[in-house]
């Protein structure tokens, strides 16, 4: 078989069938396939962009408007601090915006005040704030290096200014050896003690004493000492001073230790 193209003649070409007029026609009616723009996708990219526009433009609306910034604040639970003070502390008075507001923010503004635990604010939309304040409570008294009397925290915070009169027992530690305030360290479980102390004979603790290394004694008025020792197994031990206090027969001046709530002792006064 030839690798050639085989030859067509002249006559060959001339004998094929012309195309008709109606042939022509059909060839003609076949209309040409067009390719559609995507119409739906570039609808729904248009309306995507129109959301965010409008949302851009509502935000920056809400954040310029008074109509979403704080307009009313009710203050509850202060006690040793006014309202005036909080609502300077806190900027509230600059009228922020109330997505700006949280109880994290409002808590950390208010540390410079010695008497204030904590404080939980809840929105009342559009405008409205209410903020309750948690303050701490004086569980003692301690007189600080310059000799000003102080209430004291269960954490030994300094709570500010106590007058001579203030009924609650008297925190002092042994042998400091600076000026700072020990309560909040190596002094803190004098703190601990007065905050646990039962009511059963709370009201008979003159003072409480606590050494470098944590060990605590109280004295009471009747007068009576009770050595604690560390600050551990409190209830137990509480429950053997109530008991020697109601049942035992004690001279004043005894020295009662119930650093052993089970194996007390007692001796008697440190001679003078």
């Amino acid at each position: 078989m030839s690798r050639r193209t085989p030859h067509v003649s002249s006559t060959a070409l001339r004998e094929r069938a012309p195309m008709t007029t109606e042939s022509y026609a059909r060839a003609s009616d076949t209309p040409p396939r067009r390719t559609r723009p995507p119409r739906r996708a570039t609808k729904v990219l248009v309306s995507i962009g129109l959301v965010i526009t409008v949302l851009a433009i509502g935000a920056q609306w809400a954040l310029h408007s008074s109509y979403l910034r704080v307009q009313h604040v009710t203050i509850t639970g202060e006690v040793h601090e006014s309202a005036q003070q909080i609502l300077a502390a806190t900027r509230l008075d600059d009228h922020p915006t109330m997505f700006s507001v949280s109880s994290h923010g409002l808590a950390s503004d208010l540390g410079a005040f010695a008497w204030i635990k904590g404080v939980s604010v809840h929105k009342h939309w559009p405008n409205s704030l209410t903020l309750h304040v948690r303050e701490l409570q004086p569980v003692a008294v301690a007189y600080n290096a310059q000799g000003d009397l102080r209430y004291v925290s269960a954490g030994g915070r300094d709570l500010g200014a106590a007058p001579l009169s203030a009924n609650y027992p008297t925190l002092v530690y042994e042998k400091p050896s600076n000026t700072s305030w020990p309560y909040l360290h190596a002094g803190q479980s004098a703190a601990l003690v007065a905050s646990k102390l039962p009511v059963a004979f709370s009201a008979q603790v003159r003072s409480i004493t606590v050494d470098a290394a944590g060990e605590v004694t109280l004295q009471m008025t009747t007068p009576l000492t009770f050595v604690l020792g560390e600050p551990t197994e409190l209830q137990q031990k509480f429950v053997a001073i109530a008991s020697v206090i109601a049942h035992s027969t004690v001279r004043p001046g005894d020295v009662i230790d119930v650093s052993v709530p089970d194996e007390l002792a007692v001796t008697g006064p440190a001679p003078s």
